[in-house]
């Protein structure tokens, strides 16, 4: 049970994958934040084709006597799951627990910490970033929110800024350019060698289909791994918990309750 004074849990939420390497390395991800916040509870959830699902997780918590918890969700852009998805779920449990207070942080977004780690797993991969003829493949989810897009495509403009390399944005579905799309315009930019960055948060059924393409279309490329359970994205994760505690920070008297910090 939880103690009085405790803080409020810690809900990790990611989509969830019928690739059980990517629940796996959700629970290792969350096993790397209970290790920066050993003080707070923290368990992890998802909105679909894994569990614990999002509803269970919020009434074992407050069976367990939480009456306030934060939910992270693990989530690389805010689209359709940030912005819809996961505040009906949470309506629909607060309903059902009305004396439950669930705070939802931001998504974890294009943070510096999470680009250092793709940038690591670049090089781990064996792409030299100071290498002219490379060419990146800056490779994601993809969705129908054209904000959630741009910032992808952003980030592969800082990178071709920040190194030698020319950078494309390519995405996995939803949306274009796909991938095919994107070598080609890295070749018309004078790339020889290729890399594909994954800005996926674990493997799963997109990475591979990603990676599939990309030898099919340049054998060779080199492949970086998801960011995976990495300390950053932990702290990262973290970050996005406090954040949202500082937000809403204020006594929650009132029967139903439901906050929602998210990019806009």
């Amino acid at each position: 049970m939880a103690e009085a004074d405790s803080p409020p849990a810690l809900l990790a939420v990611a989509h969830g994958s019928r690739d059980p390497r990517s629940a796996a390395t959700v629970r290792a991800l969350v096993a790397a934040v209970r290790l920066l916040a050993p003080a707070t509870e923290v368990r992890e959830a998802f909105l679909d084709l894994s569990s614990p699902t999002v509803g269970d997780m919020l009434a074992e918590l407050h069976a367990r006597g939480h009456r306030h918890v934060v939910v992270v969700p693990l989530l690389l852009g805010s689209a359709y799951h940030a912005r819809v998805d996961l505040p009906a779920l949470i309506a629909t449990v607060s309903r059902r627990l009305p004396r439950l207070r669930v705070s939802v942080a931001d998504v974890l977004g294009a943070d510096p910490l999470l680009e250092s780690v793709a940038v690591d797993r670049l090089t781990e991969a064996g792409a030299e970033l100071a290498d002219p003829e490379l060419g990146i493949v800056l490779a994601a989810v993809g969705s129908s929110h054209a904000n959630a897009n741009a910032a992808v495509s952003r980030l592969a403009g800082r990178w071709h800024r920040a190194n030698a390399c020319a950078v494309a944005p390519a995405f996995a579905s939803a949306t274009r350019p796909d991938v095919p799309s994107a070598f080609a315009r890295l070749r018309a930019r004078g790339a020889r060698r290729f890399a594909v960055a994954a800005w996926f948060l674990a493997p799963g059924l997109l990475p591979d289909r990603v990676n599939s393409l990309a030898g099919q279309l340049a054998p060779g490329t080199a492949l970086a791994a998801p960011l995976g359970p990495d300390p950053r994205v932990a702290r990262v994760v973290l970050d996005r918990y406090r954040a949202a505690l500082a937000t809403f920070s204020q006594p929650a008297d009132v029967s139903i309750e439901l906050d929602v910090c998210m990019s806009r």
